[in-house]
């Protein structure tokens, strides 16, 4: 069913403004453990987005935070592929998240497998671009592999910016719900 004009802007205008907090929240990282990666909450109000509105409405926010964080954070890549991978469709994956939609119990659960996906396209990249970086020793381990090299390496940032979403937005549960009954 089609939802009509009038719901269908008003989530457009939504999304807008969420992904305009997640780029005010930009500022605000922490230098990840590993060479590259920070941590912080820019994925909040995109899990916000997934969560509220799905699938298609979360993926698209994503992609359209993931290639702005590339503009203005002042994005490094090698080349398009890269770019494409690290930015646009990392936090286009954070909007997985939707498959959840409306469902309460899941808010942790939907966060999770958002952070998953992320997780998944940083490692695609570290496996198939970041390949020859691949040092072969750091802080005493010998990485020779690069599938073992992009698991840690991707680990060192996205374990701990999973462990605060999952928090920050089971903390936002009941928020959630309220916004949901009052707007929908």
């Amino acid at each position: 069913m089609k939802e009509n004009s009038k719901k269908r802007v008003y989530k457009i205008a939504e999304c807008a403004v969420f992904i305009a907090l997640s780029i005010a929240l930009m500022p605000l990282e922490i230098p990840g453990p590993a060479f590259g990666g920070d941590i912080d909450l820019v994925m909040i109000p995109l899990f916000i987005i997934a969560f509220r509105h799905g699938l298609g409405y979360g993926i698209l926010s994503g992609g359209i935070f993931g290639f702005i964080k590339c503009i203005i954070g002042g994005g490094i890549g090698w080349g398009l592929p890269s770019i494409l991978l690290d930015y646009v469709l990392a936090y286009a994956a954070v909007g997985v998240a939707g498959v959840f939609k409306g469902k309460y119990w899941a808010v942790e659960l939907s966060t999770f497998v958002g952070c998953i996906a992320r997780f998944c396209i940083h490692f695609i990249s570290g496996v198939t671009i970041y390949m020859i970086t691949v040092p072969t020793d750091v802080a005493g381990m010998t990485f020779a592999n690069p599938v073992l090299y992009s698991i840690v390496y991707n680990a060192f940032y996205m374990l701990p910016n999973t462990v605060i979403a999952v928090i920050v937005m089971s903390l936002m549960r009941i928020p959630l719900k309220k916004l949901n009954k009052k707007f929908n």
